[in-house]
């Protein structure tokens, strides 16, 4: 606010001191002169700063003269200030400036994210290096540890896996004992001794490596042996379950021998005298093919015949596959026919037997219409 104008006394202006050397020096000395000496305040600048309402009005300044004002005094001093301040702004020439405070422009921070030199002495610059070296340092340990341990917990998984898998098949630890081994099911006509060999021919090697498969075709080779079953008995021994082919007669051969022969018509053993309790077949074998379906025939009956019955059978006679007989102990003759619907024979004979045992000759080749003499 402009203090309000003296009033000038009438009469003769005054000049003012100075204006006759103003006039004389141009108007750049002029200007000088009215801006007086750097620094210098308003008590040392005449009087014109102190009654400005003797001035007339100021010539408006343009260009370099506004410039020349806004420059900062170099005798000024210069704040530091200790970091960004709020409200600041980026400069073009990279500098930070501050609005209404000269000289106070700071470096602009890097874009690249790059660590510079401290910008101002005693900051924290030199602290927060120092922090992101120890953060780097320590995330470089993290994870040098957690190979470390994942490269650990992966060698000692191998090694267990390892060590199982020499334990399991190539240790001794699971090796077949040979006194481990048992055999069941042989029958009347299976060699044990046979089975016995074969499987302890395995004897030393671990139970997962025994060919169980093989073992078991080798076995059902061997005569008389109709299946075989054969389990791993941990931790060294195995377990042979045998089916053995019974035979149910047996057939005469050249030379007196005698084929025993199973209910399929398997060939079991060869004896030279027939076992007690077992039937002879006579039957014609040079029929060829004929002889040979008269002999399935009379095995068929035979092997469905219960263990009683089959037992009082003393021969059975086959003549064709039509017409199969046999001869009980006591003289009587049963006509089984073909070896259709043996069941329902084996019943009806039964049957008859019981109602007349005095009858000689029972026919059952036709089940639904017995004959009895």
């Amino acid at each position: 606010m402009r203090p309000p104008a003296r009033p000038r006394a009438s009469g003769t202006a005054r000049p003012r001191p100075g204006a006759e050397a103003s006039a004389a020096q141009g108007p750049a000395a002029r200007v000088a002169a009215a801006r007086g000496p750097a620094g210098a305040g308003p008590a040392e600048r005449g009087t014109d700063e102190e009654h400005p309402a003797e001035r007339g009005p100021e010539p408006r300044r343009t260009g370099r003269g506004r410039a020349d004002e806004r420059r900062p005094s170099p005798e000024l001093p210069v704040q530091e200030a200790p970091g960004r301040a709020a409200g600041s702004r980026r400069g073009e020439a990279g500098t930070l400036r501050f609005p209404g405070r000269p000289g106070n422009d700071l470096p602009a921070e890097p874009a690249d994210g790059a660590v510079r030199p401290a910008a101002f002495p005693g900051g924290r610059d030199d602290v927060v290096s120092d922090r992101l070296a120890d953060r780097l340092a320590e995330r470089t340990a993290m994870a040098r540890h957690r190979f470390l341990r994942r490269l650990g917990w992966s060698i000692a998984s191998v090694a267990a896996l390892a060590g199982l898998v020499w334990a399991a098949f190539f240790s001794p630890l699971l090796a077949l004992d040979p006194e481990q081994v048992r055999v069941t099911g042989q029958g009347t006509t299976i060699d044990v001794g046979q089975v016995r060999d074969a499987v302890t021919g395995r004897a030393g090697v671990p139970l997962p490596r025994i060919d169980t498969v093989g073992l078991r075709e080798e076995i059902l080779a061997m005569n008389a042996v109709k299946n075989v079953q054969i389990e791993r008995v941990w931790p060294d021994g195995l377990a042979v379950t045998l089916t053995s082919r019974e035979p149910v007669a047996a057939v005469p051969q050249q030379g007196g021998l005698h084929a025993l022969m199973d209910a399929e018509g398997v060939q079991v053993a060869t004896v030279k005298e027939v076992p007690d309790g077992l039937p002879s077949i006579a039957v014609s074998l040079s029929d060829g093919e004929a002889g040979h379906r008269a002999m399935d025939a009379a095995l068929a009956v035979l092997g469905a015949l219960p263990p009683k019955l089959a037992a009082d059978i003393s021969t059975v006679s086959a003549a064709t596959q039509d017409d199969v007989r046999t001869t009980l102990s006591d003289g009587r003759v049963i006509r089984w026919g073909s070896g259709d619907q043996v069941e329902l024979k084996i019943r009806v004979a039964q049957a008859l037997l019981r109602a007349e045992p005095s009858a000689t000759t029972i026919d059952v080749s036709s089940p639904a219409l017995p004959v009895t003499n």
